[in-house]
């Protein structure tokens, strides 16, 4: 039976099932050290949903941590992972062919049963091996999830959805069809998303001058010829405090629930969320949730936020990553 391979291991993360699983158990026990003390003492009760990075766990290893803590594992059986397309063009989503996902720690069992409901729909086309192999989004949460569910390993399955570049009106008819499954108990959909690529190797050098939501956002290099500063004017916020604050109200939009208003904010200030679409199906999922059942209460806060590095110039990039919770009461 096909198995896709664990195609980033020994680059992008450990290929090492040893060093792996301490580095895992090392970035859980301190996220869990550190959420001890806050408003929301992890696992979260009623679950229903993470958001989490996913580059090399060099970088986003450690606040994908805050994400996975808040996981109880003997609550769930299935888990949905949804990530966004960097290779392929994708009208749609897709689903694998493959049966299991390998990993350095062990094997991941794809659930058959759901993966053929989604099929029977039209609305999903079917990975190629090359295309799933290729993709990174989907694997880098991998490991977490077997580490996380490690004790009845057996018992898990999982559903891997690769999100292409849908609009609105299909994210809300992704959100439509995947909203039952979100409403099972026994479901988790972890969203696979990094937060602002900042820089000209991402094409994306707008700056926010200050705090006020409708400010003009401005470049600070010229975009495919465009007109714009080179630097922030003296005295004016670090690049990197820009940064943050476009993440952070993008954040904030979030925590709202509100799909149309995080397509809006997307419109406004074309912050490369890389996962903006499966966030993008997650929230309309939500919406349609909601509708169906007002009585229950949802809840998204995000629980940790962090950069690659603090851009102070042109000469620097950097990548954010931002973990949360979505739980319901």
């Amino acid at each position: 039976m096909s198995a896709r391979n664990a195609s980033h291991a020994g680059s992008w993360y450990s290929a090492t099932g040893r060093e792996l699983d301490r580095q895992l158990e090392g970035w859980l026990n301190k996220a869990g050290q550190e959420a001890s003390t806050g408003q929301d003492p992890f696992p979260i009760p009623g679950l229903r949903a993470i958001i989490a990075p996913h580059a090399g766990y060099s970088y986003s290893g450690p606040a994908a941590g805050f994400a996975y803590k808040t996981i109880q594992p003997e609550l769930f059986k299935r888990v949905f992972i949804l990530g966004p397309s960097h290779h392929v063009y994708l009208r749609g989503c897709a689903l694998t062919k493959c049966v299991r996902y390998e990993t350095p720690l062990g094997d991941l069992a794809i659930d058959q049963t759901v993966n053929k409901e989604l099929q029977k729909t039209g609305e999903f086309e079917i990975m190629s091996r090359d295309t799933d192999e290729d993709e990174h989004s989907i694997e880098m949460h991998l490991p977490y999830v077997y580490k996380v569910f490690e004790d009845h390993i057996d018992e898990i399955r999982i559903v891997p959805i690769l999100v292409g570049a849908l609009n609105k009106a299909s994210e809300q008819s992704y959100g439509k069809i995947l909203a039952p499954y979100l409403d099972d108990p026994q479901n988790l959909f972890i969203v696979s998303s990094d937060f602002c690529h900042w820089g000209t190797r991402f094409d994306y050098t707008y700056y926010a001058a200050d705090d006020n939501p409708s400010s003009v956002i401005e470049s600070l290099a010229p975009r495919k010829g465009g007109k714009g500063k080179f630097t922030p004017s003296v005295g004016a916020r670090k690049i990197h405090e820009s940064i943050e604050h476009l993440d952070r109200e993008g954040m904030r939009t979030i925590e709202k629930r509100d799909h149309g208003e995080f397509c809006q904010y997307l419109a406004r200030t074309k912050n490369t969320i890389c996962g903006r679409h499966p966030i993008g199906v997650l929230l309309a999922a939500l919406e349609h949730q909601q509708q169906q059942h007002a009585e229950k209460s949802l809840r998204i806060r995000f629980v940790h936020y962090s950069q690659s590095s603090h851009v102070l110039s042109m000469l620097d990039s950097s990548v954010s990553y931002a973990s949360a919770f979505v739980q319901q009461k």
